[in-house]
């Protein structure tokens, strides 16, 4: 078999915020080889995830490169592999046949073409395919990961996520009320902060772009201090957590969006307060928790069906808006999983 297939490449490094203009679009033909026990799958993309990490594949240095496979360096003209949902369309390997459903690694195009390596059978179990490439998907096991295996909580704790409406954080914010924790999220709207109170269940929340003090901020709504701190920002946001940590006090460093596109904004906790108050700071990888996948499966999908988590998404359509989704994530444009679907199924 062989499809025409269109995707998107960097015209060169990205060392600042990304422009729509950073991106161009190439057409190439795939094609199965001759051979037929190639393993080789072709795959019709139908939904990517839109991550903001992408970025620092896309810089000319940055340390995520050097130590993780999923965040190796992209070159300029190269394919750009994501997280998503698609569709075989045609198969030389014996894992995969036509019209199976798979997750897991494709790229930023029509089509893709695999082996099969960091690809999975897909079974949609009802529920629409975007939520595979968010709640159900990575998204959501990094908020699983990250709240009950780095934060390690226990029931009435205060607890503290930055980011509060994006992909993960709503989902950290949804975990830890279910489990019975106190939680106050910020976000950087008073839409968004009115959403994460009335639809999430969010205790309080708050507009950090209208605070000028973020330490009296925290202290306001947190008086008896911050116990776990989920920070998907860094920068000003994490020193002003630490500052209100209680004792043993955790947190999770998942992302750090405020560093990404500017490296004038490296957080400094204080750290007589991290050693004094022995605070306990995390950083973390969801590849290095893909065996919770079952159990954050199995919890998530009975919080859905009995409507005790609510799911978030911003679905953009067509492979001509990915640039433009791409770039909205650094002016916080998404309220919830960021994802872009690519073709119907």
């Amino acid at each position: 078999m062989e499809v025409t297939n269109r995707y998107i490449v960097i015209k060169a490094k990205i060392d600042g915020k990304p422009q729509e203009s950073d991106f161009e679009f190439k057409t190439e033909t795939l094609s199965l080889p001759i051979n037929p026990v190639s393993n080789d799958i072709i795959v019709k993309n139908l939904c990517i995830s839109i991550d903001p990490y992408q970025i620092n594949r896309m810089k000319t240095v940055s340390a995520s490169q050097k130590t993780s496979e999923f965040a190796a360096g992209i070159s300029p003209g190269e394919a750009i592999i994501a997280f998503g949902v698609g569709k075989v369309v045609a198969s030389h390997n014996p894992k995969f046949e036509k019209g199976d459903y798979v997750v897991g690694h494709i790229s930023w195009g029509e089509y893709s073409i695999s082996q099969g390596f960091i690809l999975n059978k897909l079974d949609p179990m009802g529920f629409p395919l975007s939520y595979h490439v968010g709640i159900l998907g990575l998204a959501g096991l990094t908020a699983y990961a990250g709240f009950f295996e780095v934060c390690k909580p226990k029931k009435g704790e205060k607890v503290f996520v930055s980011t509060a409406c994006g992909s993960v954080g709503n989902l950290v914010g949804q975990y830890a009320k279910n489990f019975g924790c106190y939680v106050v999220g910020c976000a950087g709207s008073a839409k968004k902060v009115k959403l994460l109170k009335e639809k999430l269940g969010f205790d309080e929340a708050f507009n950090y772009k209208e605070e000028t003090d973020l330490n009296l901020t925290l202290k306001r709504y947190f008086p008896d201090g911050i116990d776990i701190y989920f920070d998907n920002v860094g920068g000003e946001m994490l020193d002003a957590a630490i500052s209100t940590m209680n004792s043993h006090g955790r947190v999770a460093l998942c992302g750090i969006i405020s560093e990404y596109t500017n490296a004038g904004k490296r957080a400094a906790p204080d750290m007589l307060s991290v050693m004094y108050k022995s605070i306990t700071i995390q950083g973390f990888l969801v590849g290095n928790y893909l065996y919770l996948f079952p159990e954050f499966l199995k919890l998530t999908i009975d919080h859905l069906r009995t409507g005790k988590m609510h799911v978030l998404e911003d679905v953009s359509f067509g492979l001509e808006s990915v640039p433009s989704a791409f770039v909205g994530l650094f002016r916080g444009d998404n309220v919830g999983k960021r994802c872009v679907q690519i073709s119907q199924d």
